[in-house]
């Protein structure tokens, strides 16, 4: 199809679009959009070529271009080869063990405040609530700051900020301007300064702060990271690392929580063991339940890697600049890995574990997301908190269709759902 009925597709019916060149073209097929041009891999075999590969010969940094006007220059997400191992080491071990255990009281803290908050008895979309409950629990956990109006004030400029610039007119001006020019232009940079100012106040008080050392936020943390020269991060490169949490790990965390209470809700058998697993303090249902939503309903659609040299991909020479794109719907979605691929069944993570190149929401190898443990825990702790507070029902029977926001695949209608408080309290949480 000519490129702007291609960009049309892929922009109103991305899954269908996915789903129809699959069939007719095979594992590999090249799809153009916008001035963007993608070569789509929708086989393990495929997957697992790309993300072993030498990190010299796959470029995700490159493939992520389209972030930079928001996220900045220094970001994990835009650095390649050694700059990103790099700046990795530094950023990942808040989001691990025993540091990540930590804040699973406080998650559980925020999500029971918003919880109380929620109208009963009417339809309420879940969508921007759970942008709520993730946005508290990055200024808690990632800024450490506390209630009151220094809270307050964050809350209200990060939700405005946030909004913008992952908005489809955000994206619609990254497409006819390129990220490049669109990172200099002075409109952008007047929505980012408000943002860019609090967080360079709250990057000068931590440094200046005593007892930096006795806390656990993630920004404590990262401004007592040191390099292996002994340097630690500068202040550009904490906003840069800053922002890319908040835009990494706000908006998709809320969107797989809205579609976790989207298929539950129209699942009542599944829900109904997710509560007792949950007041019986179990928790592998759980688990089966997020890497379920997460398979069904990624909330990126696929992963870009630009091509440094020359690659053989299932028979086909991808040349050097080529962008190839691990389709995560398309491996999801294959019935010789998932049997009846379209249904919502969390037991058959009970049974079968994930696949390292067949469940791949968070991307693969080096470039695996490094906030992937830590958004499960968040999603966990919220879903435990929701189920054990309210009992759900959904505001309509039909099932939401995938719908694009920007960059991003959400319910169509927001994960409209019907909620009433439960009469006994939970036995364990």
């Amino acid at each position: 199809m000519p490129r702007p009925v291609q960009t049309l597709g892929w922009i109103k019916r991305p899954m269908p679009f996915m789903r129809r060149a699959h069939q007719q073209f095979g594992d590999v097929f090249t799809v153009r959009i916008l001035q963007e041009t993608l070569v789509l891999l929708a086989h393990p075999d495929l997957v697992k070529q790309v993300f072993t590969a030498s990190p010299s010969l796959v470029h995700a940094g490159e493939g992520n271009i389209v972030l930079l006007p928001v996220v900045g220059r220094h970001s994990v997400l835009l650095l390649d080869e050694k700059p990103h191992m790099r700046q990795r080491k530094l950023l990942l071990p808040p989001f691990h063990g025993e540091r990540m255990q930590r804040y699973g009281d406080l998650m559980t803290e925020i999500a029971e405040a918003e919880i109380e908050h929620w109208p009963r008895g009417e339809p309420l979309e879940l969508w921007p609530r759970m942008q709520a409950v993730t946005l508290e629990i990055i200024m808690r956990t990632v800024f450490g700051v506390e209630q009151g109006g220094r809270l307050d004030e964050l809350r209200g400029v990060l939700s405005r900020a946030l909004h913008n610039v992952t908005s489809g007119v955000a994206m619609a001006a990254v497409a006819l301007l390129g990220p490049e020019r669109l990172a200099k232009a002075k409109l952008l940079r007047r929505e980012l300064a408000p943002v860019d100012n609090l967080l360079l106040d709250e990057i000068r008080d931590r440094r200046a702060d005593p007892g930096v050392a006795e806390r656990d936020d993630i920004l404590s943390l990262l401004v007592q990271a040191r390099h292996e020269d002994g340097e630690p991060m500068s202040d550009a490169e904490l906003r840069d690392e800053l922002m890319t949490l908040l835009v990494a790990g706000h908006e998709t965390t809320a969107t797989s929580l809205a579609w976790s209470v989207e298929r539950l809700v129209r699942h009542p058998d599944a829900l109904a063991r997710l509560r007792d697993e949950v007041e019986s303090g179990g928790g592998e249902y759980m688990d089966a339940v997020i890497k379920e939503t997460l398979r069904l309903r990624p909330v990126l659609p696929l992963v870009v890697r630009r091509l440094t040299a020359p690659m053989e991909i299932g028979r086909h020479m991808i040349p050097a600049g080529a962008s190839v794109a691990p389709c995560i719907y398309l491996i999801h979605r294959r019935e010789d890995v998932y049997a009846d691929a379209d249904a919502f069944r969390p037991e058959r993570f009970l049974e079968q574990p994930a696949g390292t190149y067949t469940w791949i929401p968070f991307g693969g190898g080096v470039r695996r997301c490094l906030g992937a443990s830590f958004a499960q825990f968040e999603m966990e702790r919220v879903l435990a908190a929701l189920v054990t507070k309210l009992d759900v029902r959904p505001a309509a029977p039909e099932p939401e269709h995938v719908s694009r926001r920007a960059v991003t695949l959400t319910p169509s209608a927001g994960a409209r759902v019907v909620t009433s408080s439960r009469d006994r309290a939970p036995v364990a949480a």
